[in-house]
């Protein structure tokens, strides 16, 4: 065993530990759905804060988004910009408001709150089935884990996987969303320290005298290995190769900022006036960790294309720059990282099943008859009980790994986008409440687009095709809300006009 590989293990071995004692901790005050979803409302702006950054990031921050930056350059860096920009402003826009309304609905999740505001379990039900895209993140998390365990512990990729999906199903099926917020939180903290890192590091190995001419010399020897690589745009990236497509990346980070495991995160704060304080602890943590972009591009000015796949051109880069010691506890803060995000994602879609589909729609319609007290306890089992599920159908779409992480990452958060911010934006903004059958058509039309726009290869960037769907979503339910009319109001103007005619 070398070196590399025992620190590795004792590394990952420690964060396991403590990992799994959060959790345990965390099962122990998991006595409900509402426990399990939101920790029960009951959290703070700082651990909340910490939390939404580090699931908003994921392992796609410290693999997969280097890996962008070491083969396209300079261009990459568009997505500091995008995700520092795009996703507080999405934040702001809807969180405080959703929050508000919350008050009075008492909602557990995205389906559950947009079910209860428009009154339509069509609604419900079909958002519902619609985070099932985000299956394709938790498969990006796990090729994280698996390149991992693959690069630094010397297993083949399929054992990685094995691992990682085992791990982090054992690990949500006992805690839920206690055992999610707080060590997400843990894990934020050693991402903005491992970001922030890797990019003095290579200020401190390339310096040139002034921090100016140590980046000009970065982007000399960038550019002598190809000058797309310093241009503003490089033809040759799928996302940043014009304004148009940046543009795209900065609306989807926005939309992103509202995807169902970002929010049940503001669903639990506990109270609505640390909101400001919860988004700068984002921002703060968030732009300490996205440093790590210039990892990549340290990555390819050392080693030139000479990297084993682009999604370890960081890790290439660590075991090229640190000692042994240094490279096992990067490998330990990406493995944080693509934990952090999947246990928020499990929690968000079990939630569907459990409290969304079973609760709001079968006890509650009478489909299935047990007493309120059974319910609970039968949806807190349907919310663990799923999780082994969504592992399994993760690890399947990644059993063969993709050439970027990130792409794969991408067709889920997209897809969410297109089909549910229509219907939230309307919510929070709309003079007056959009009727339900606009509401749910504002969902099919815009999925249906982003599924035609991305996979029907109009646009090939999933974020630009999930930026245009999302619009083509938003537009749809505005128009529609000053055409169709709900149908109770319908029937009262029929009523109207008989009586204007009878008169």
């Amino acid at each position: 065993m070398s070196t590399l590989t025992l620190y590795t293990w004792i590394g990952f071995v420690i964060f396991l530990v403590v990992m799994f004692v959060l959790g345990y901790v965390s099962a122990k005050k998991t006595k409900s759905v509402s426990d399990f979803a939101t920790g029960g409302a009951s959290l703070g702006p700082y651990v909340l804060g910490l939390s939404f950054a580090a699931t908003y990031l994921s392992a796609a921050t410290f693999l997969g988004y280097p890996g962008w930056s070491h083969d396209w350059g300079l261009s990459n860096l568009w997505l500091f910009l995008a995700i520092i920009g795009g996703g507080p402003i999405g934040v702001l826009m809807v969180a405080k408001r959703v929050r508000k309304l919350n008050t009075g609905q008492k909602s557990l999740s995205l389906p559950d709150w947009l079910g209860d505001f428009y009154k339509s379990d069509i609604l419900r039900v079909g958002t519902g089935i619609i985070l099932l895209f985000n299956i394709f993140y938790i498969a990006a998390q796990f090729v994280a884990g698996a390149r991992i365990f693959q690069y630094l512990l010397g297993m083949s990729y399929t054992g990685g996987l094995i691992f990682i999906a085992a791990i982090v199903v054992l690990y949500v099926f006992a805690g839920g969303a206690f055992a999610d917020i707080y060590t997400d939180a843990v894990q934020a903290i050693m991402m903005g320290i491992g970001g922030t890192f890797v990019f003095v590091s290579g200020i401190i190995i390339f310096w040139e005298g002034s921090i100016a001419s140590t980046f000009n010399g970065i982007t000399q020897k960038l550019a002598a290995q190809d000058v797309n690589l310093v241009k503003v745009f490089n033809p040759d990236s799928t996302h940043f190769y014009s304004i148009g497509v940046i543009f795209g990346a900065i609306i989807i980070q926005w939309a992103f900022a509202s995807a169902p495991h970002l929010f049940n995160k503001v669903l639990g704060l506990k109270n609505e006036k640390d909101l400001g304080k919860m988004i700068l602890t984002y921002v703060i943590a968030a732009t300490f960790s996205l440093v790590v972009l210039f990892g990549g591009l340290y990555s390819r000015a050392a080693l030139g294309d000479n990297v084993v796949a682009a999604d370890l051109a960081l890790m290439e880069y660590a075991v090229w720059a640190f000692p042994a010691i240094i490279v096992a506890l990067f490998g330990v803060v990406i493995l944080a990282a693509a934990m952090s995000t999947t246990d928020g994602l499990f929690v968000s879609i079990s939630t569907v099943f459990a409290n969304d589909i079973f609760l709001k729609v079968l006890v509650k319609r009478g489909i299935i008859n047990v007493s309120d007290q059974k319910a609970q306890k039968i949806a807190l089992q349907i919310s663990r009980m799923t999780v082994p599920l969504i592992g399994l159908a993760a690890f399947l779409i990644v059993l063969n790994p993709p050439v970027y992480m990130g792409s794969v990452m991408w067709i889920g958060i997209s897809g969410v986008a297109a089909g549910t911010m229509g219907p939230i934006l309307y919510a929070v903004y709309g003079k007056k409440k959009a009727p339900a059958r606009a509401a749910e058509l504002s969902m099919v039309v815009g999925l249906l687009s982003y599924l035609v726009i991305y996979f029907g290869g109009i646009i090939p960037s999933t974020m630009t095709a999930g930026a245009v769907a999302t619009l083509i979503g938003i537009a749809t339910i505005i128009v529609l809300a000053r055409v169709l009319k709900e149908p109770q109001s319908a029937e009262v103007e029929k009523v109207k006009e008989k009586h204007l005619k009878a008169n």
